[in-house]
């Protein structure tokens, strides 16, 4: 079985707990805001945000826009 690691050999954690999941979440609002710039304001993983990112998306919350920005619906 194959896994993802991280450059140190460490396991990639795509697990994002509560407090993850609510700072990304109160970042988003209306107003797209870039995938980078979410990055950065939450202090999360690249991973940790794509995955709460996702679960937005398939919970029907969320919106995708041209050149990697997002937004809340």
């Amino acid at each position: 079985m194959l896994r993802a690691r991280e450059d140190d050999g460490e396991p990639l954690d795509f697990e994002a707990d509560s407090s993850d999941r609510a700072r990304i979440v109160n970042l988003l609002g209306p107003s797209p805001v870039s995938l980078d710039d979410l990055i950065r304001m939450s202090g999360a993983s690249p991973a940790i945000v794509r995955a709460v990112l996702l679960e937005l998306e398939l919970a029907g919350r969320l919106e995708r826009h041209g050149g990697g920005l997002v937004s809340l619906i």
